[in-house]
C-alpha cells in the first residue's frame, strides 16, 4: 500500500524514480563523484552508492557553495539524482536546479519535507513526484511486486 507526503517545493518539477535516503547530511564538495554519480564520502552511510537517476532525501547538506558547482557538474553530465528530498530550503541545492534548469534544461525538483516524514522514509521505495510538492511512496505497488 502506498503512501502520500505533502512536501513544499523549493524549486518544482516532476520526477520518479528509487529512493536513496539518509538521515545524515551530504558535502557534494569531495562527497559526490559528478562523474559517476556516486557517494564517495567514506564516512558517509551511504558511500558507495549511486544517486545517479535516482531520488536522495538527506536532511541538509554540509560544506559550501562548492555543493552547487558539484550539483550542477552532475546534471551536466546526467549523474545527477533525478529530485532531491530535503528538510528545508537549501540554497545549494536550490542554485544548481534553478541554473541547470536555464543552461541544460534540465529540471531537478527539490523538495523540502519534515524531518518526521524523511525519518519514515526507506530506501528503494517507488518515488513518484507532483509539480505541487506531493510525493507519492510505492503508490500501486503490491507486495507482491
Amino acid at each position: 500500500m502506498g503512501r502520500i507526503i505533502q512536501g513544499r517545493p523549493v524549486v518544482p518539477g516532476k520526477a520518479k524514480g528509487e529512493l536513496l535516503a539518509s538521515d545524515e547530511p551530504l558535502s557534494l564538495w569531495g562527497g559526490y563523484d559528478h562523474r559517476s554519480g556516486k557517494i564517495t564520502d567514506r564516512r558517509h552511510p551511504l558511500c558507495g552508492e549511486s544517486a545517479a537517476g535516482k531520488v536522495l532525501a538527506l536532511p541538509f547538506t554540509r560544506g559550501s557553495s562548492t555543493t552547487t558547482a558539484v550539483l550542477l557538474e552532475a546534471l551536466r553530465a546526467g549523474t545527477a539524482p533525478v529530485a532531491i528530498l530535503i528538510t528545508g530550503v537549501d540554497t545549494f541545492f536550490a542554485l544548481a536546479a534553478i541554473v541547470a534548469d536555464k543552461m541544460y534544461q534540465v529540471n531537478l525538483p527539490i523538495i523540502a519535507i519534515s524531518p518526521e516524514d524523511l525519518a519514515a522514509l526507506k530506501p528503494g521505495e517507488r518515488v513518484e513526484i507532483r509539480e505541487d510538492g506531493t510525493i507519492f511512496l510505492n503508490w500501486g505497488v503490491s507486495n507482491a511486486d
